[in-house]
C-alpha cells in the first residue's frame, strides 16, 4: 500500500448467517466497527471475506484492505488504502449499536 493507509478498528464475528458491517459499538470510549461473514476462521478465509467486505461497502478493490492486526483475534486492525473523506462518510452512515 502507497502512502499512509487509513487504520480501522473492528470485531468479526465469522460463520454469521451473512456477510455484513452491522454498525460502531463504543467500548470504554474507543469506537469500533463490527462487522460479521459467513466464513469460517480457518486459514484465514474469514479475513479475506472481511476484506472483501469492506472494499466492497467502500467501492474500492479488495487489495486496498489489509488486516494488519488480530489475524487470528475477533478484535482486529485493517490498513484501508482509499481516500480519508470516503472512509469518514462511510463510517458516518453506520449505525451505533
Amino acid at each position: 500500500m502507497a502512502g499512509q493507509p487509513y487504520k480501522l478498528a473492528l470485531r468479526l464475528t465469522p460463520r454469521s448467517g451473512r456477510d455484513a458491517v452491522l454498525g460502531i459499538k463504543t467500548i470504554e470510549g474507543l469506537d469500533e466497527v463490527q462487522a460479521c461473514v459467513t466464513a469460517p476462521p480457518d486459514n484465514g478465509k474469514a479475513n479475506k471475506a472481511l476484506c472483501k467486505l469492506v472494499a466492497s461497502e467502500l467501492g474500492i478493490a479488495k487489495s486496498k484492505v489489509e488486516v494488519v492486526q488480530g489475524q487470528t483475534s475477533r478484535h482486529k486492525r485493517l490498513a484501508i488504502d482509499a481516500p480519508e473523506p470516503l472512509i469518514t462518510a462511510w463510517l458516518s452512515e453506520l449505525p451505533d449499536l
